[in-house]
């Protein structure tokens, strides 16, 4: 691992407080039926990193064996998508594993000052500070309004810098006017009120996804919903929990549960199915709080994926035509980590003349990841590049999806590997449809 080391080879590492547990270890009965389903494992082939393999690994590490260079390596490599739970017969908590090896990890490896410096940055001030946020969605909305961007990629100056070219193509758009102005603020429902939802408006989403969440409160506000984006949310800490900085997510869980509860909601919806796996498991990762163990499941009982709130309720009818072929890409966290597989299909399914083509595979990560496509970028861009063979197959003009990291890296895949798909959340599909239902005509409003 670059710019790291391992604190020490030779002798044996103290268990960490938050380490694998060795009740979830336990559960794997070394089956094999989650090496299929492993994007790392269809790619290399090597044991180690399958689920199974890094089980193993971790097993061998709670009982004393030292995190080696290795061990590290193999670990870092995991996506965290938590297919191999989907395929587990054992009930295997996979995700809780692999989230608790890297939390162990961050408190033994050494890493040299520049990363230490710039993760530091990234989780403890850029992603909870709307300000930064700004700064940082000014400047890229300059580098990339202005033609650089397409100047830079043209001259072929990155693929001199190496694999910087296929991390640059990664780059989210910024999205002005940013969408921090509206937290704080209430959308009332169109027509008669039906339900009161709080709205996560996310961080980084509030840059390069404002649109998204703009299309979100509209058909939020189609379907009879007042739309509150109370004050003092923030980050939901998921990337920081992916990344091993556990104790940090623990503080943005707490500041939004006190942003959230005690509000009347119906439901807390997110249009991020990323950050709703994260945000459905906070029962988990503050269960030890005095001051938040409760209040964290409170949260969670209300907490809805936005796909999952709208297949819940009789959804408005007022849908116009949107002719197209789309193709559906599984977000890892949405039907993996939050078992939602239907709800999306359900809702593309009421659109008229919407067609929509089933993706190969559709269930395998397209190597997204929060930010394992910058930091394991090689093997990222291996994964998607077999996702859009897939895609391609289909035939589709769009391809849908649920979450706005996978957005970020199937864009990039039509660039590098694609046919000229257009890729929209299935919220922006909604939007659309409900913006063509003709004037004039009769509500169909269930």
């Amino acid at each position: 691992m670059a710019g790291s080391t391992v604190a020490s080879e030779s002798n044996p590492a103290l268990p960490h407080l938050e380490g694998p547990r060795q009740i979830d270890l336990d559960r794997c009965v070394h089956c094999g039926l989650c090496l299929n389903a492993c994007p790392t494992y269809r790619e290399l082939g090597v044991e180690m990193d399958s689920p199974r393999g890094r089980i193993y690994q971790m097993v061998q590490v709670a009982g004393g064996a030292p995190q080696s260079a290795s061990y590290v390596e193999h670990i870092q490599l995991c996506l965290a998508c938590r297919s191999c739970e989907t395929a587990c017969p054992s009930g295997v908590q996979y995700g809780r594993l692999i989230e608790a090896a890297k939390t162990e990890l961050e408190a033994t490896i050494k890493r040299g000052w520049v990363v230490r410096t710039v993760r530091r940055f990234i989780f403890q001030k850029l992603l909870q500070s709307p300000g930064l946020m700004t700064a940082a969605g000014v400047l890229i909305w300059g580098y990339q309004a202005t033609g650089l961007q397409r100047l830079v990629r043209a001259s072929g100056l990155l693929k001199l810098l190496g694999r910087l070219a296929s991390i640059e193509a990664l780059t989210p758009a910024a999205e002005p006017p940013f969408f921090f102005s509206n937290v704080g603020k209430t959308f009332p429902a169109e027509g008669e009120r039906r339900y009161r939802v709080g709205m996560l408006a996310g961080c980084i989403a509030n840059v390069s996804f404002a649109r998204l969440n703009e299309a979100t409160v509209r058909v939020l506000q189609k379907n009879g919903c007042d739309v509150v984006l109370p004050k003092g949310q923030g980050c939901c800490g998921a990337l920081h929990i992916h990344s091993g900085e556990k104790e940090e997510g623990r503080k943005l869980a707490r500041r939004n549960i006190d942003a959230f509860l005690g509000q009347n909601f119906d439901a807390i919806v997110t249009n991020t199915a990323g950050c709703g796996s994260t945000l459905k498991e906070y029962h988990e990762l503050l269960e030890h709080d005095p001051d938040y163990a409760e209040r964290a499941r409170q949260f969670v009982s209300l907490m809805r994926d936005i796909n999952e709130f709208l297949a819940s309720i009789d959804l408005n009818q007022n849908l116009g035509p949107l002719p197209l072929s789309v193709t559906y890409q599984d977000s890892c966290h949405l039907l993996h980590g939050q078992k939602i597989r239907v709800a999306p299909r359900k809702l593309m399914g009421q659109v008229p003349e919407l067609k929509l083509r089933e993706l190969p595979f559709s269930d395998i990560c397209c190597g997204s990841a929060g930010t394992y496509n910058i930091v394991e970028n090689e093997m990222a861009m291996a994964v998607l590049e077999t996702k859009m063979r897939n895609v391609n197959s289909t035939g589709a003009e769009v391809i849908a999806t649920a979450n706005p990291g996978c957005m970020l890296q199937l864009r990039a895949g039509v660039r590098l590997f694609g046919k000229g798909q257009r890729v929209a959340h299935v919220v922006e599909l909604l939007d659309e449809s409900y913006s063509n239902y003709p004037r004039g005509e009769s509500s169909r409003a269930s």
